[in-house]
């Protein structure tokens, strides 16, 4: 049974030494530097997420320069983007460590911006453009996740120290999950990660699906575990809030990254 997403494979040796290289001079300076890691900061990474999941949607659709193609793929566009955003982050905190979470979302918000505009203009030359349902997804995400939040917080209100990066963790999870349902439910998509397709696939043998589709259970499966996972965070975060809140900062970065990848994907390519 394959384990990795479909689409899963290195780039090219240069590449990927290159890669490797920037990623352990990235990782030296953190470690000679050592910049406080607080929730406002993870959360300044937000825009670099969305940053990652649009070029990969450029990717996919072979509309990066060749130059940078292979940078664009997974797993280099994690590596890519990560070594361009921490080390943004590691100069900012020399060079303008008060104004560095304004700094780091700017910066990252602006290049996002291009990348998804970009991505637009794609879908937009070839008539394809399809943004509603996204969008509307987009809507559904937001209120599944505020309504799992409030449910999990009930259930173990020590949760609630873990926001506000719990709470960006429940709704990338969320989204990932909500926009995997826009996808195959709806705009008939295929999943690409095996995991996720055998849930899926075998919610489809169930007599629920003439009613709620196929992708319930997958969506359902994903806020348990991400409730679960904040929620043992709870103690991490209270005893050692570096620590605890930059792993949930990464967990967080493992849903919303796909979730936007969905959207934007799904936007270009909906009306294809």
């Amino acid at each position: 049974m394959a384990i990795l997403p479909e689409g899963f494979a290195l780039p090219p040796l240069p590449y990927l030494v290159g890669l490797l290289v920037a990623v352990g001079v990235v990782v030296a300076a953190v470690a000679r530097r050592r910049p406080e890691v607080t929730p406002q900061r993870i959360l300044a990474f937000v825009p670099w997420m969305i940053l990652g999941s649009a070029v990969h949607v450029l990717y996919v659709v072979n509309a990066l320069p060749p130059v940078i193609q292979p940078l664009g793929g997974t797993p280099a566009v994690y590596l890519s983007v990560g070594v361009l955003g921490i080390g943004t982050f590691v100069a900012a905190t020399e060079w303008a460590e008060e104004a560095l979470v304004p700094l780091l979302t700017g910066i990252g918000t602006v290049l996002s911006a291009v990348a998804v505009a970009a991505a637009f203009l794609v879908g937009a030359s070839e008539g394809t453009l399809a943004p509603v349902i996204p969008a509307i997804g987009l809507v559904v995400a937001a209120v599944v996740s505020a309504g799992a939040w409030v449910i999990l917080t009930r259930v173990f209100p020590d949760a609630r120290i873990t926001a506000p990066v719990g709470i960006l963790t429940v709704f990338g999870h969320a989204l990932d999950a909500v926009s995997t349902a826009v996808g195959i439910d709806i705009l008939e998509f295929s999943e690409r990660t095996p995991l996720s397709r055998a849930i899926i696939e075998f919610a489809a043998t169930l007599p629920t699906e003439p009613f709620f589709g196929t992708v319930w259970l997958f969506v359902l499966v994903k806020l348990v575990i991400v409730s679960g996972i904040v929620a043992l965070f709870a103690d991490y975060v209270r005893e050692d809030p570096t620590e605890g809140n930059l792993l949930l900062g990464f967990v967080a970065a493992v849903g919303l990254g796909p979730g936007v990848h969905n959207l934007i994907l799904f936007t270009i390519l909906g009306g294809a």
